[in-house]
């Protein structure tokens, strides 16, 4: 456990320290690409200004200060406006300073914007003796070439550099090449200032450098460092070790608190958990013991089924018996009242009555055993495909007599390219005539002789299976009894009128061919069975 829990703790601070890494890269990152928007936003605001207003139109007075009001609603930062020509002359300003008149051709911002087109300088004194810094674009027209100035507004830049906040001590800078501050530092650094730590932040380098130092007065430091792209100034972001691994340290003590708590948890589960488990097994053995009586009561209904099928198959012989007798006797008592050897009477009717009497019980007696017989058989069956939409209306037709003395309406909804089923077409007949010989009794028992109604659904189900649905408004199916109704022998029927094996002997047939049978019944409402079968394609 304590192994664990070290190396637990090693990954995990390891992780946590490489994310507060991540997280003030991240953070330079972001700010740096603030900075060059803000700074590049300011560019295009001059330039704009150069494409729109020809050197003539800004050297009139009236029309640079409108050109400064504009410039000043698309940013505040804009604190003066100057034109200059390409001997440097301040041609037009406009601005809290007397800066008209001056000449600037030795300036260094001079120098490099004429050269380069575009220049962003140091923060520097200048005429003003004030710390500022310019942006300026430069543009050639009709062979002549002139500049146009802004100056930044220093506290306004200074804001938005420094206003990172990374936990207490969080703070961002911007020093230049020499590693002078080009904006105040929170914790001591002035404007124009030398950083007595640009050491440590070695040479210009691509992309950004995170790595702890102690400053100048000793205290460490978690530095991240990036340099601007269009401007060789160096952003620096960093904040006091403790304050940056806070969380670090804060999640030491809690694994510490949580070892000594795991400990003595891990022993009382332990105790909990060995009492469950010897209850558990003690469970097992009273579990086990019912099993065994489970299995020897399952076997005894085994032996019991195969004794009732070989009972169904001997009691089928004498009944062919009893009925190839029962014909004789017809035949002779038929004979007998044409010859006139016996006369009509009231004991000669009950008689026919008593001999018809012995037909229909036979011919029950026959139907349980074929049945019993059927649901024990394991013979094969010859299974082909089998075209729903023909076949379900067959099936139909077979019962549609029988429904309509009742005045049952039956209805048939198929879907057209409803895809075949695979499967004994005897054994589905079967199912679906059961079924619909179960609903009109039911519908009967309910509605008499009108009223009555049956629909048969027939579609695809998706995920390759076919469904067919036979619905009722009969007397329904009680909760208790649904839980049942699969089960062999169970009926709801009157003594004499079923054998309890209809829907047992359906439900094997289904399952059989691979399909499954639910229904859904409420009494007084109506049952629906469905029926879901694999398709054949």
């Amino acid at each position: 456990f304590v192994l664990v829990l070290g190396i637990g703790y090693y990954y995990f601070t390891d992780s946590l320290e490489n994310n507060t890494i991540a997280s003030i890269q991240r953070i330079v990152h972001d700010h740096r690409q603030m900075i060059e928007s803000f700074l590049m936003e300011r560019k295009s605001n001059l330039e704009f200004v150069l494409n729109t207003y020809t050197f003539e139109d800004l050297s009139q007075a009236d029309k640079l200060k409108r050109t400064f009001g504009s410039l000043q609603k698309e940013s505040s930062a804009f604190v003066d406006l100057g034109i200059f020509d390409e001997n440097g002359l301040h041609v037009a300003y406009h601005g809290p300073y007397s800066l008209s008149g001056k000449v600037y051709d030795q300036a260094p911002w001079f120098k490099a914007v004429m050269k380069k087109g575009f220049y962003i300088s140091n923060v520097f004194l200048g005429y003003r003796q004030v710390p500022h810094f310019v942006i300026a674009v430069a543009k050639m027209n009709q062979g002549r070439q002139w500049v146009i100035r802004a100056t930044i507004d220093t506290q306004i830049f200074n804001d938005l550099v420094k206003k990172v906040r990374i936990g207490k001590t969080g703070e961002a800078y911007l020093l230049d090449t020499e590693g002078v501050f080009q904006t105040e530092r929170r914790s001591g650094g002035s404007l124009m200032g030398s950083d007595p730590d640009r050491p440590k932040y070695g040479p210009v380098h691509d992309g950004i450098k995170a790595f702890i130092d102690t400053d100048a007065y000793g205290e460490p430091f978690l530095y991240a460092t990036t340099w601007l792209k269009e401007k060789s100034w160096l952003l620096i972001v960093r904040q006091e070790k403790a304050d940056a691994f806070k969380a670090l340290y804060q999640a030491a003590y809690l694994i510490v608190l949580i070892s000594v708590l795991g400990g003595i948890i891990i022993v009382a589960i332990a105790f909990i958990l060995t009492d469950r488990i010897i209850r558990r097994m003690e469970r097992m053995d009273q579990e086990k013991d019912q099993l065994g009586e489970q299995l020897f009561r399952a076997g005894r209904l085994a032996e019991i089924g195969e004794m009732a099928s070989g009972f169904a198959h001997e009691i089928n012989n004498p009944l062919q018996i009893i009925k190839s007798e029962y014909a004789l006797i017809e035949m002779i008592f038929e004979d007998l009242k044409k010859k006139g050897d016996i006369k009509e009477s009231d004991d000669l009717a009950e008689m026919g009555d008593s001999i018809e009497q012995i037909k229909v019980q036979v011919d029950r007696c026959a139907d349980i055993t074929q049945a019993i017989l059927q649901f024990g058989r394991k013979g094969e069956s010859v299974a082909k495909d089998i075209d729903l939409q023909t076949f379900i209306p067959e099936v139909t037709g077979m019962v549609a007599n029988k429904a309509g003395v009742h005045g049952i309406v039956i209805e048939q909804e198929i879907t057209d390219q409803i895809p075949g089923v695979h499967g004994d077409p005897r054994y589905l007949q079967q199912v679906l005539v059961n079924l619909l010989n179960n609903a009109i009794d039911a519908v009967i028992v309910r509605h008499g002789s009108s009223g009555g109604a049956i629909r048969i659904e027939s579609g695809s189900a998706g995920n390759r299976h076919v469904e067919i649905k036979i619905r009722d408004n009969g007397s329904g199916i009680s909760s208790e009894n649904l839980k049942k109704i699969f089960t062999p022998f169970f009926t709801t029927k009157p003594v004499g009128e079923g054998t309890g094996l209809g829907l047992s002997v359906c439900h094997g047939i289904i399952n059989k061919m691979g399909g499954s049978m639910l229904v859904d019944s409420r009494e007084n409402i109506g049952t629906t069975f469905t029926i879901q079968l694999p398709s054949a394609k």
